[in-house]
């Protein structure tokens, strides 16, 4: 009994909600009350008005559903099958060639190649086809205040998205996106909308939702500053002997040297400098395990998204996009 007790105590206090109760005005809960004085004191909004917003969001069974089964839990070979597709590789050379303009700004201005611009829009919303349909505010409230696992993170997120609704002039009511509230083409949070968006096209708007221009320079700004090195690889496939196992962590952070790992049993098919740093990263194949040495520019995939299946998956798709361009180009 005392343990209930507790549970009620805690979503008492931080206005946690389970699943399916909507009914209620979300605005009167005790989280968002907080959360609506907080926005008001640290950032001046209007509390009335923040008030009305809220009695319109609606927690939501689906968004809690969708979070609970992430496509990066799958094995890398069903992961695979995903985003490597026909259609999808297809649809990237013709958005690489309605968008060629803007994406040759964007390499010279931040170096990131045009495949690796386009593997990313690809895989977060196929080139603009899937950019999500739940409304932002609702998804973002849905996990502040009715999913305690990462409830912080959604808070900051969601006081994100209305701080940057007000200085782009959106209504916030009106933005759509992803379960978690990833918006628009490159499918941004918020956070990074604010940190990383750019103008692709001199409009001096940051327009992720309708203009690739934007969407395209706000990808290679975001890999940009963290840390991408133009013209330098990105991964090797590799084969493991010896005690190259012990180095194998969930870490994808290039920490010892290509010549460390070729000590420890790691041949690697392809030219690396001995002196650059790699991490050593295992995917499994239906057949079994294969490894491969991802190195800085691996890494800085993984800032976008941490899973090495999704930097792989990026990686891959940059390079059929490249190979099926230059055969396009070529014929």
């Amino acid at each position: 009994m005392r343990l209930i007790n507790l549970i009620l105590l805690i979503v008492s206090l931080y206005g946690f909600s389970s699943p399916g109760t909507a009914s209620e005005s979300l605005a009167q809960r005790p989280g968002v009350r907080t959360f609506i004085r907080d926005m008001s004191h640290k950032h001046h909004f209007n509390t009335s008005e923040l008030t009305k917003l809220f009695q319109d969001v609606t927690i939501q069974d689906k968004i809690l559903e969708a979070i609970a089964k992430p496509y990066e839990a799958k094995p890398w070979y069903a992961y695979r099958k995903l985003f490597l597709t026909e259609t999808r590789i297809q649809n990237g050379v013709d958005f690489w060639n309605r968008n060629a303009g803007a994406l040759a700004t964007a390499t010279r201005k931040y170096g990131v190649p045009p495949e690796v611009i386009v593997a990313i829009i690809g895989i977060e919303t196929n080139y603009g086809q899937s950019p999500g349909k739940y409304r932002v505010i609702d998804a973002l409230s849905t996990l502040a205040f009715a999913y305690p696992k990462r409830a912080a993170f959604f808070r900051r997120e969601l006081e994100e998205f209305l701080l940057l609704c007000r200085e782009e002039g959106i209504n916030p009511a009106n933005p759509t996106g992803s379960y978690a509230g990833a918006m628009g083409l490159p499918q941004f949070m918020p956070s990074s909308y604010r940190k990383y968006a750019a103008d692709g096209d001199g409009d001096h708007r940051r327009d992720i939702w309708n203009n690739p221009a934007d969407a395209i320079a706000s990808v290679a700004r975001y890999f940009a500053v963290h840390g991408w090195r133009a013209g330098e690889p990105v991964a090797f496939a590799a084969t493991v002997n010896g005690t190259a196992h012990d180095g194998l962590t969930s870490s994808v952070k290039p920490t010892r040297t290509v010549r460390e790992w070729l000590s420890l049993g790691v041949d690697t098919r392809g030219s690396i400098p001995s002196n650059a740093k790699a991490a050593l990263v295992r995917l499994d194949e239906e057949t079994g395990p294969a490894y491969w040495l991802g190195l800085q520019n691996f890494y800085v995939i993984t800032r976008y998204n941490h899973s090495p299946l999704y930097a792989m998956a990026a990686y891959e798709l940059s390079r059929e996009l490249v190979s099926r361009h230059k055969a396009g180009s070529s014929s």
